[in-house]
């Protein structure tokens, strides 16, 4: 079975074909980084604006690439949330016009769970129950995946996301959007124990939620206290495309052991829920996925962990939004019959 995916929920505009669950045929992302890059941050509006103008041609190009036409496929799928609002009704408005003129049966997936078959999609032999982490620049939730993909919320952020921390953070140091990567790539030349941070308690609700905002103002306040004005002012002439090298000439050695330091203790932070839950949930691997998934650091010290259990990873290419993830959750709801209406809405607060 042959599904179209759409996926617009942010600011890639992305679009695969995904044949029986397990075969990614194409997989087209178009990435809106220069349009908000400016503005250090995504702006919504511009993000819809972007996807009506890539839309159409993404979705050419994913069936151009898979080999295929209408009649060779069986249904299309999208994103229905959480997300953007305005983002998620362009993906939603093209599949559902789709369906309609090419009798196809439509299929709303939550984001969140896309982001789990991304995982799945390339390690089949990840074994449930699991406990996932979703970790990207929205979301930080960790779920108890049990048989059949039902699914258990066992916590989630109460402020900035960690992938929000990193380019918040990264901003406050005077690098472009989006500021985590770079932080990833800079932290292994400073002393990652050279700077204190301060773990979040809860003392109210949910003991096991996370919390980066007391991290990205402890950034502020070192900021402050530190005088690093004219250094932020030379990152901030060097643009968004400088190399390592070329971010190392402007970052001293004690911005860097900040940035190793404010690093660790985010990975800590994921690492140690996940630690304490393995057992007490009794699971039998661990999915870590989302945009920073990609992060370099995490993937380091997950692999040195002794967690217990398999820890699998997707690739770089599926950590980050794309539609081949949602073609995969698709699947499942293909098989099951789980046909959404053509009063599908989209949804910018959707559980899981």
């Amino acid at each position: 079975m042959r599904i179209l995916a759409i996926e617009s929920s942010c600011d890639e505009t992305a679009a695969a074909v995904v044949e029986d669950g397990r075969t990614v045929l194409s997989s087209v992302v178009a990435s809106q980084i220069e349009t908000h890059q400016k503005y250090g941050g995504v702006v919504p509006e511009l993000a819809s604006r972007e996807h009506m103008r890539a839309i159409t041609p993404v979705v050419d190009e994913a069936l151009a690439r898979a080999g295929v036409g209408w009649k060779e496929l069986d249904a299309v799928a999208c994103t229905y949330g959480p997300g953007l609002l305005g983002s998620l009704l362009v993906g939603v408005t093209y599949a559902k016009a789709i369906s309609m003129a090419h009798g196809l049966p439509l299929l709303a997936v939550n984001h969140l769970e896309g982001h789990i078959h991304a995982v799945v999609l390339e390690h089949p032999q990840t074994a449930l129950p699991a406990l996932a982490l979703i970790v990207s620049g929205g979301h930080t939730h960790l779920y108890h995946v049990r048989e059949n993909f039902a699914y258990e919320a066992i916590s989630k952020t109460r402020d900035d996301a960690a992938g929000e921390a990193y380019d918040k953070v990264a901003k406050l140091l005077g690098y472009p959007y989006p500021g985590g990567p770079i932080l990833d790539k800079l932290a292994p030349y400073g002393n990652a124990r050279g700077v204190r941070f301060t773990r979040p308690h809860m003392t109210s609700g949910n003991a096991l939620d996370f919390s980066f905002s007391g991290m990205k103002t402890a950034v502020l306040r070192w900021t402050e206290a530190n005088a690093v004005e004219e250094e932020i002012a030379a990152r901030r002439r060097v643009g968004g495309t400088a190399t390592v090298e070329e971010w190392l000439a402007v970052t001293p050695a004690a911005t860097l052991d900040l940035i190793a330091s404010f690093q660790a203790a985010v990975i800590d932070e994921l690492l140690s829920r996940i630690g304490k839950l393995v057992e007490a949930h009794a699971v039998e691997s661990v999915i870590i996925t989302g945009g920073v998934a990609c992060n370099a650091g995490l993937r380091r010290a997950a692999a040195a962990s002794r967690i217990g259990v398999p820890i699998y990873f997707p690739t770089p290419g599926l950590s980050t939004d794309n539609a081949a993830m949602i073609g995969a959750a698709a699947f499942r709801k293909l098989r099951a019959g789980d046909v959404a209406g053509l009063d599908l809405r989209a949804r910018a607060s959707l559980p899981l």
